[in-house]
C-alpha cells in the first residue's frame, strides 16, 4: 500500500485528491492538511509520497519542502499547482522535489503518477517538462560539458539515464533492462555521482544538453 499525504490550503482540492487516491486499491491517502501541519504529518504518519501545494497561504510550499527535505528518510514529494511559472518549477526541482504537477491533472492518470514516484520515477506535466529543459536549469549547462559528462557513464548506465530522462520508475527500467530493482538503485547512484547531479530531473537536463534524448515531446503528464 502507497501512503499519501496531500497537502493544500483549499479544502476542495484536498477532498478532491483524496477521493481520487483511495479509489486505487493499493494507494491510500493517510491525510489531507493545509501547509502549516504538514511537517508534522509527514512526522506523525510517515507517508511514502507527498502532495504539496506550491502556494499557500499560511506558509509557502518550497519551505515546508525544504523542511522535508531535512527530516530523517524523508518521503518523495511532488509539488502541486495551477501555475507553471518558471521560478517555481527551478526552485522546486533544485530543492529535491521528484516531480510538479499541475492541479488540472487528468485524475484517471493519477494512480499511475503516483505509483511512479513511490517506485522512484519522476513526474512531469508536459508543460513543466517544456520550462524545465528550456528554461532557468538548462542556462549554464553547455553541450560539450554535458558531452564530457555522459562520457564517463558505461553502456549501460547511458541506458539507464535515457530511461531515467523518460522518467521511468526503478522497476519500469529493470523491466526494460533485464536487471532487479537492486541493481538499478546502484546504476541510478551511479550516473547521478559521475554527472554531478542531485536528482534525477538535472540527470535529465544533462543527457538532452549531450544529445542522448531527441527533442521533448509534447502531451498528457508522466
Amino acid at each position: 500500500m502507497i501512503r499519501v499525504l496531500v497537502v493544500d490550503d483549499e479544502a476542495l482540492v484536498r477532498t478532491g485528491f483524496t477521493h481520487i487516491l483511495d479509489a486505487a486499491e493499493d494507494i491510500r491517502a493517510v491525510a489531507a492538511v493545509p501547509g502549516g501541519q504538514a511537517v508534522r504529518a509527514v512526522g506523525e504518519l510517515r507517508p511514502d509520497v507527498v502532495l504539496l501545494d506550491v502556494r499557500m497561504p499560511d506558509v509557502d510550499g518550497l519551505t515546508v519542502l525544504a523542511e522535508l527535505r531535512r527530516t530523517p528518510d524523508p518521503p518523495v514529494v511532488a509539488m502541486l499547482t495551477t501555475f507553471d511559472t518558471d521560478e517555481y518549477v527551478e526552485a522546486a526541482l533544485r530543492s529535491g522535489a521528484a516531480g510538479f504537477l499541475l492541479k488540472d491533472t487528468d485524475p484517471e492518470q493519477l494512480p499511475y503518477l503516483i505509483r511512479t514516484l513511490a517506485d522512484g520515477g519522476t513526474v512531469l506535466s508536459s508543460q513543466v517538462t517544456r520550462t524545465v529543459v528550456d528554461g532557468f536549469l538548462g542556462q549554464g549547462l553547455r553541450e560539450p560539458y554535458a558531452v564530457r559528462l555522459v562520457s564517463r557513464l558505461s553502456e549501460r548506465e547511458r541506458a539507464v539515464l535515457a530511461l531515467m530522462a523518460e522518467g521511468r520508475s526503478n522497476t519500469d527500467i529493470g523491466d526494460r533492462l533485464h536487471l532487479s530493482t537492486g541493481t538499478v538503485k546502484g546504476h541510478v547512484s551511479a550516473v547521478l555521482e559521475k554527472l554531478h547531479v542531485d536528482n534525477r530531473v538535472q540527470a535529465a537536463l544533462v543527457a538532452q544538453r549531450a544529445g542522448l534524448l531527441g527533442p521533448p515531446r509534447g502531451g498528457a503528464a508522466r
